[in-house]
C-alpha cells in the first residue's frame, strides 16, 4: 500500500503541515509561507524554483531519462479569516487567520512528493511542475494570476487534491465531468426614500422592497431553472439603517449563486435583475444591480479521471475510491484547466473521532494527519506512472 519512502518521511510531512498551520496567512499575504516553501524546496536537488507572483512558488523538475509529457501538481497555501479556537499545541499564532480548510496539509503533501520525486530525477521522462498557489479563498483567486503568468503553459496534464473532513480517512472522492460548481456573487442596492418611522406614508421604504426581493429570489431555482439542473441562490449579507425609529434610505443585499452548466450560469443575472426591477418599480423605488463571476466549475477530464482513479485503486484498494455527486463549493483550480486537462479529487480526513468531523471554514476544524501520507503516495505514484 505505502512505499517505505513515503512512510519514512510521514512525520516530516506532519511537522511541516504544523509549521504552516501555526503561521497561517490570509490570501495574497502568504509571505512567510512562501519563504518557508522556498527554503525547504531549495534543499532538494534538481528543482528549479520561480516566483511568478508576489506569493506562491513554482518548482520544476525535469527528468533525466529522456523526453516526455509535462505534468503539474497543485496545492493551495492560504488560510481563512477565522480566529482559531482549537486546543492543538500548534494552533495559529495569528489572530484572525486560521488554516480551517486544509491548505496547510495540501502544501505539506506536495512538498513531500517533491522531495521524493527529486531524488528519482534520473528515472523520469519529461517534467513535473509543483505549483504552490496563493489565494484560493479570495476571488479573483491566485490560480488565474498564475495561469496568466504562464505557469501552466505547455503543461499536458494537471492534478490536485483537497482534504475533506466529510469523507473517511484515506478515501478519495471524485467524478468525471463537473466536480465543483461555478461560484458567483451578486450585489443589490435598493434605493428608497427614508424618513420618520411614524410617517411611513411619506417614505418609500426600501426594507419592505428588499424583503419582497429576497423572497422572490428564492423562487428562481424552483421556477426558472430546470428541476434536473443543480443551482443555489443564497442571500448572505443585508445591511441597512442607523436607528430604531428611522426608515432608511437604502438597503444593500449581497449573496452568491452556485451553478454547473454554462447556460444556467449565464441565465441567472437576467432573471435576478428582472425580479429586482419589478419589485422596485411596483413600490416606486430605484435599484443598482451587479453580478460578478467568480470561479468556474472544475471539469475533470474523463480519461485522466480513469487513469487517476485506477492508480488509487491499485495502490490502496477498490474501497479507497468512490464516485461522488457534484460539489457545491467552488475551487479556483478551474483556472488552470483553461490550459490543459486535469483531475481533482477530495481526500478524506475523518477517522471517526467527532473533532475530525468538524466542517471546513470552522474555528474548531481539525485534521486527521494520518491522511497526509495517502496524498503523498498518490502524487508519487501518479508521476512515476505518467513519466516513467
Amino acid at each position: 500500500m505505502f512505499s517505505q519512502k513515503v512512510l519514512d518521511i510521514e512525520q516530516e510531512t506532519i511537522e511541516f503541515r504544523r509549521k504552516l498551520h501555526e503561521d497561517a496567512e490570509l490570501s495574497f499575504k502568504e509571505f512567510h509561507t512562501t519563504e518557508l516553501l522556498i527554503s525547504e524546496l531549495s534543499k532538494f536537488p534538481g528543482l528549479k524554483l520561480s516566483r511568478p507572483t508576489k506569493t506562491g512558488v513554482i518548482a520544476s523538475l525535469k527528468g533525466s531519462a529522456g523526453d516526455g509529457p509535462t505534468i503539474a501538481l497543485r496545492a493551495d497555501i492560504d488560510a481563512l479569516p477565522i480566529t482559531e479556537e482549537t486546543d492543538v499545541p500548534f494552533a495559529s499564532k495569528n489572530p484572525g487567520a486560521m488554516h480551517a480548510c486544509g491548505h496547510d496539509g495540501h502544501a505539506a503533501m506536495l512538498l513531500s512528493a517533491a522531495k521524493l520525486l527529486a531524488s528519482e530525477q534520473d528515472s523520469l521522462k519529461g517534467e513535473v511542475r509543483f505549483i504552490f498557489q496563493h489565494a484560493e479563498e479570495l476571488p479573483p483567486g491566485g490560480a488565474i494570476e498564475m495561469q496568466q503568468a504562464g505557469v501552466t503553459k505547455d503543461v499536458d496534464e494537471i492534478y490536485g487534491l483537497h482534504l475533506q473532513s466529510g469523507i473517511p480517512t484515506g478515501v478519495f472522492g471524485s467524478r468525471p465531468g463537473a466536480l465543483t460548481s461555478a461560484t458567483d456573487r451578486f450585489d443589490i442596492k435598493v434605493i428608497g426614500k427614508g424618513g420618520h418611522s411614524a410617517f411611513p406614508e411619506t417614505c418609500v421604504d426600501p426594507m419592505v422592497v428588499a424583503g419582497e426581493i429576497i423572497g422572490s429570489l428564492q423562487t428562481i431555482v424552483s421556477r426558472s431553472i430546470a428541476a434536473v439542473e443543480p443551482a443555489v441562490v443564497s442571500i448572505c449579507m443585508i445591511s441597512a439603517g442607523t436607528a430604531y425609529n428611522i426608515i432608511p434610505g437604502e438597503v444593500n443585499i449581497t449573496g452568491s449563486t452556485r451553478t454547473f452548466s454554462r447556460e444556467t450560469r449565464a441565465k441567472l443575472p437576467g432573471v435576478m435583475e428582472r425580479i429586482v426591477k419589478g419589485m422596485c418599480d411596483a413600490h416606486g423605488a430605484e435599484y443598482e444591480f451587479s453580478f460578478s463571476e467568480g470561479y468556474a466549475s472544475v471539469i475533470n477530464d474523463p480519461e485522466l479521471t480513469k487513469i487517476a482513479s485506477g492508480i488509487i485503486k491499485s495502490t490502496f484498494g477498490e474501497d479507497h475510491y468512490r464516485e461522488i455527486d457534484p460539489l457545491m463549493p467552488g475551487e479556483d483550480f478551474s483556472a488552470f484547466l483553461l490550459d490543459c486537462p486535469g483531475f481533482f479529487a477530495d481526500l478524506g480526513t475523518f477517522n471517526g473521532d467527532p473533532k475530525y468531523g468538524v466542517p471546513h471554514h470552522n474555528k474548531l476544524y481539525c485534521m486527521d494527519e494520518s491522511a497526509l501520507k495517502y496524498g503523498v503516495q498518490f502524487f508519487y505514484d501518479l508521476v512515476k506512472a505518467r513519466l516513467s
